[in-house]
């Protein structure tokens, strides 16, 4: 607060009385002793005030003194003429909390949840040109922990190795409302090492998928954050805690079919390793054409369709090297029972029939999330029947997003961001 002469020259009445006499000789004196060139500014100063910080901040959210902040919160703020902004959160013990500056300068995010119940104060000083800082606080506390709480959990865990077109999949234990899931995407980041193009896509109210723009670069490494902790998920509902998963991509291997040849060609990084002869899915029950991904494998199953096909059309076998593709039951699998017809004659129910050696191989070599596209067949697959990510365009695609989609300045840069066996144990939030 700036004072004014009265204020630093106080602070009795009779010595407020003198020092304003003194000063008025003082000044006297002085113009007495001028050139005379009213233009001129006298030659004493006296106390010269320091002048305000050229930069400003405001802490918009939370609200000083505000009460039941969701656990969740960040810390958004506006500032004016700052070439350097900080952002600083301590607890009531003054325990700082770890944190991220948003791209845009505008907001700030702890690493994790807030504690319930507790009390934080959050400072910004911004910096301008003139060195010198403002500060903006604002104390609040958070909510009381919340009775209702969405589970958040991932299809893949840790140190999984999964193929090229593997989707990163993210479920919720309750719909998210259309209304709040703009609010969950922003709060999911993915970064991959290389940097690689992509973005969410939300496939039901309670499931969320993220491919990149192409399959997945070999060898990459991928993690992916949830901070849903806090989280109003609507309702009176709140996210139950964090999650995050690191991964990492396999070599890139390709099956492609052709109905027309009967074969399948596998690549590995680019070159042909192997063409398998094939038998597809009968007219009366074709396969699907498009592009799908290896859901599950399984070394032994039986397949029972009785209840699908009834006891005229249905039966019950024992299968071995079980590859999933569909929900609707289309495996590439070994089919000993075909091998004459492989290669010449579709006589499946729809799957894709090898031989047992060629099962075999296949089973040894694939991994979830290898990609498969079937060709030329007289059913098209429908999107939904497995994780069918990549039987959509990127475009169509984008748009199951809740944030509009901004594609990377660098093209390099992030948008944001196991083979023989079931998946590793689920993690959950």
């Amino acid at each position: 607060m700036r004072a004014s002469q009265d204020q630093l020259i106080r602070p009795g009445g009779r010595r407020r009385v003198l020092a304003a006499g003194l000063l008025a000789v003082a000044l006297a004196f002085t113009s007495a002793c001028t050139d005379g060139d009213a233009g001129k500014p006298s030659s004493w100063q006296g106390g010269a005030e320091d002048k305000a910080p050229k930069a400003t901040a405001t802490i918009s959210e939370p609200a000083a003194d505000a009460k039941d902040v969701p656990a969740s919160t960040g810390i958004t703020f506006t500032t004016k003429d700052a070439t350097e902004t900080a952002v600083e959160l301590k607890d009531a013990a003054g325990k700082a909390v770890q944190g991220t500056l948003a791209p845009d300068g505008r907001s700030w995010l702890p690493a994790g949840a807030l504690e319930y119940g507790t009390s934080y104060t959050a400072t910004v000083t911004a910096t301008g040109d003139d060195g010198r800082p403002a500060t903006a606080t604002s104390t609040f506390t958070t909510m009381a922990k919340p009775a209702n709480q969405v589970r958040v959990s991932s299809f893949l865990g840790d140190n999984q190795v999964v193929g090229v077109g593997m989707p990163l999949i993210v479920k919720f234990s309750r719909n998210i409302p259309e209304d709040y899931r703009d609010d969950v995407q922003r709060r999911m980041t993915v970064t991959s090492t290389p940097a690689q193009e992509g973005i969410w896509h939300w496939v039901s109210p309670t499931e969320i998928r993220y491919r990149p723009k192409e399959f997945w670069k070999s060898g990459s490494k991928v993690s992916y954050r949830v901070q849903a902790g806090g989280l109003p998920m609507g309702n009176g509902w709140y996210g139950r805690a964090d999650l995050s998963v690191d991964i990492k991509i396999g070599s890139a291997l390709l099956m492609t079919v052709d109905n027309k040849t009967k074969r399948m060609t596998v690549t590995r990084d680019g070159a042909v390793i192997k063409t398998i002869p094939v038998s597809l899915g009968k007219k009366s029950t074709p396969s699907s054409s498009g592009t799908m991904v290896v859901i599950e494998k399984l070394r032994k199953t039986v397949f029972d369709t009785f209840e699908e096909l009834g006891p005229e059309e249905g039966y019950r076998t024992k299968i071995d090297f079980a590859q999933r593709l569909t929900w609707g039951g289309e495996f590439i699998h070994a089919a000993p029972w075909s091998e004459g017809q492989q290669g010449s004659v579709n006589v499946s129910h729809g799957c894709v029939n090898v031989s047992m050696a060629n099962g075999d191989w296949l089973f040894k070599n694939t991994q979830i999330g290898d990609p498969i596209t079937v060709k030329g067949t007289e059913r098209k697959l429908q999107n939904g029947n497995g994780w069918t990510d990549w039987n959509m365009s990127w475009d169509e695609y984008v748009k199951g997003s809740a944030l509009p989609y901004e594609p990377p300045a660098d093209p390099d840069a992030p948008a944001t961001p196991d083979g023989a066996g079931t998946p590793s144990p689920t993690p959950t939030a």
